[in-house]
């Protein structure tokens, strides 16, 4: 089957899932600059997972234009992945209302870390259905980002408990590691067209 369906549904529900996040800030009581103060937290959060779903969306935009068919597997493993990230927004929103506190900051790791496993998991659903010659597989190659991001979240999730702060700092780090535009799947593209 063709993947414009899989790639519609993706979009609209990452599309409803920063919906979801934007709508679940609230407007503070005040008009002066000190009533920002004690959103400051949810803004951040909503920043950091905002981020996260568009970096999710940008390498799933680009994954899916190396896939030429779609299998069951491949629709099971995306709405793993869609599982997942529609989580963002609830953990999202318990990191920011309780300022960093440990357990909703390891939380939102073991969410980025289940996104990523999901991802993973997508991403070589659609290798073994491409073959051998997959565009994708070459594409990828020794795929150090993903690797060392699953290493980061596992790492974040128990260090929660002892310093919130430092678990968050390594997630920003690892969204601001895959905001370095990726251009291998580009480029793979570019060279199967010539």
């Amino acid at each position: 089957m063709g993947k414009t369906r899989l790639e519609a549904f993706s979009d609209g529900v990452i599309a409803i899932l920063i919906t979801i996040m934007v709508l679940e800030m609230k407007v503070p009581h005040g008009g002066t600059l000190d009533a920002l103060l004690p959103v400051w937290p949810v803004f951040l959060s909503y920043i950091l997972s905002f981020v996260y779903v568009g970096i999710y969306w940008n390498n799933h935009h680009h994954m899916l234009h190396t896939c030429r068919k779609v299998t069951g597997g491949i629709l099971w493993a995306n709405l793993h992945l869609l599982f997942w990230l529609s989580l963002i927004p609830f953990a999202s929103g318990w990191v920011g209302e309780n300022h960093f506190a440990s357990a909703p900051a390891a939380l939102y790791g073991v969410v980025l870390l289940m996104a990523a496993i999901a991802y993973f998991i997508l991403q070589q659903q659609i290798i073994a259905t491409q073959g051998e010659d997959s565009l994708l597989k070459k594409a990828v190659g020794t795929d150090w980002k993903g690797k060392l991001s699953p290493i980061t979240y596992a790492t974040a999730i128990p260090l929660a408990f002892w310093y919130p702060l430092l678990s968050m700092a390594l997630y920003v780090a690892m969204a601001l590691i895959w905001l370095i535009p990726d251009r291998r799947i580009e480029k793979a593209l570019k060279n199967h067209e010539e």
